[in-house]
């Protein structure tokens, strides 16, 4: 990404010069012999909850590449700034965390600091920043405990001057803060375990906020949604999720088992779910749930029925549906278990944002498994067999009929997702 504008470049300087200065700033120190001593000889206990807690914090998604040894890293992360790739976190001594102290992986959750300099913040320490110091403590000795893998790390493919990492010290100068974002309201017990879940171990607001030019979390507009992939990460505040249909019973079903009457879990939110969100226990869950509802929640708006569109691309729309569509997800969009999710009030639909419809008409989706014996076979894309205008007719269709929309989406907005 090149930063062309006068204001960028003085953002650029401004990153260097805070890089400068705070190279030399001395690092905290702790006092961990005892903590080490307990890590290099846990007990079962330390070790489960270490588990747990790294599931809850989706560590494999990053670390842990396909068909690779767990947490040997490899994972490509996209960012508009070129491509990171997730390390390894194995306890090999040489490209691992094998050498490095609770106070070193500590350090990386808090501040972004690895003993071999800083990170970006496509690993999450913005929101891991909140961890308490024992349950980073209990992550670090269920990682040392696992299978060593010396599996080499790749090299970020980034370029001038973001590569340069020092500059990452003025970055976290002037964006890494301890203020938590806000998803709800609310003060109870279960709500403030349901934010330390999300905000910090589930780093959600990581994908579901809105980001600035330098890659910074626009904390003001927590929750309302992300666009840094081709899948959007939806808006996940109350009032909005109250209107797309989502309950909270729903929601809890939908984090435990990846399906939910609203529809399935798909692109990133598949990966977070099938890696963290299903091993949370029964009260983290109804916990997350309370957190993202808040203590007062909205009531789930109901869908009305569609009513008659003289709008002449949803007619057409209807065609390219009952051709192409129907049957798997059948003439009036209820869908057929465990072969098609129900298209008549799900939530992908009832977006007022068409991006993730678009990305799944045009691109498709793959079988996926769920629990329970739950399925959703792969699903064909259809931008070789539709132009562009046929396919905002089909999703105008689509919209009106199953999602309470508007039919306002046009072929330039097709063109700009293929």
């Amino acid at each position: 990404m090149k930063v062309t504008t006068i204001a960028g470049t003085v953002v650029v300087l401004a990153l260097v010069v805070g890089g400068v200065v705070l190279s030399g700033v001395l690092e905290p120190d702790y006092d961990t012999s005892a903590v080490d001593e307990q890590v290099n000889a846990p007990d079962q206990q330390l070790l489960a909850r270490g588990k747990y807690l790294a599931r809850a914090g989706d560590c494999t998604a990053c670390h842990t590449s396909k068909d690779g040894a767990p947490f040997a890293g490899g994972v490509p992360i996209p960012t508009p700034f070129g491509t990171i790739y997730g390390t390894n976190i194995t306890p090999d001594p040489e490209y691992g965390i094998g050498q490095w102290t609770s106070a070193d992986f500590y350090k990386v959750l808090h501040d972004g600091i690895a003993p071999g300099g800083p990170l970006y913040p496509a690993m999450p320490y913005t929101s891991y920043r909140g961890l308490s110091r024992e349950d980073s403590d209990a992550i670090f000795a269920y990682l040392r405990s696992i299978e060593p893998a010396p599996v080499p790390n790749r090299a970020i493919e980034i370029p001038f001057p973001f590569n340069f990492r020092p500059l990452m010290r003025g970055w976290n100068l002037l964006f890494l803060t301890d203020t938590l974002p806000s998803a709800s309201e609310g003060s109870s017990e279960e709500w403030v375990r349901g934010r330390y879940l999300v905000n910090v171990l589930g780093h959600c607001t990581e994908c579901h906020t809105p980001r600035g030019m330098l890659g910074q979390l626009k904390l003001g507009e927590s929750f309302e949604g992300g666009a840094a992939e081709a899948i959007h990460a939806p808006d996940l505040t109350p009032g909005a999720m109250a209107a797309r249909g989502w309950a909270a019973k729903d929601l809890q079903q939908f984090l435990a088992q990846g399906i939910a009457p609203q529809g399935s879990a798909y692109g990133g939110m598949y990966d977070a779910f099938h890696h963290s969100t299903r091993y949370l226990s029964e009260a983290d869950n109804k916990a997350v749930v309370r957190y993202l509802t808040g203590d007062t929640p909205h009531e789930a708006v109901t869908l009305k029925p569609a009513t008659p569109e003289q709008d002449e691309t949803v007619k057409v729309g209807r065609s390219h549906y009952l051709a192409l569509c129907a049957g798997c997800h059948a003439a009036n969009g209820q869908g057929k278990p465990n072969v098609t999710v129900a298209l008549a009030g799900n939530s992908t639909i009832r977006n007022p944002d068409p991006n993730n419809l678009l990305q799944v008409v045009l691109h498709g989706l793959d079988q996926k498994e769920f629990p329970g014996n739950q399925g959703r076979q792969a699903m064909p894309g259809f931008a070789d067999a539709l132009d562009n205008a046929q396919v905002a007719e089909l999703a105008n269709y689509l919209r009106v009929s199953f999602g309470g929309q508007k039919g306002d989406v046009t072929g330039d907005a097709v063109a700009k997702r293929r």
